[in-house]
């Protein structure tokens, strides 16, 4: 498979307990608590459209140093 990182930053991270519902199709997380509410892009489409090729979606973060989206393809 080659990997390729989707997006990768150095912000405020998501927290741990939010990681696994990201993918979830409805899944939205609450911004009300956050100072920059982010633009809105949902990491469940980035799955719809790479599962279906045998592809995978991954992210890691870590709150306070940011986050990477990593999508792999064979």
């Amino acid at each position: 498979m080659k990997n390729w990182s989707w997006r990768s930053d150095t912000g405020i991270g998501i927290p741990r307990k939010i990681l696994p519902n990201m993918f979830s199709r409805f899944f939205q997380v609450d911004s009300s608590s956050r100072a920059n509410s982010g633009r809105g892009h949902r990491p469940g489409s980035g799955k719809e459209l790479t599962e279906p090729h045998g592809g995978t979606v991954a992210v890691d973060s870590v709150e306070g140093q940011g986050t990477t989206f990593t999508i792999r393809m064979p």
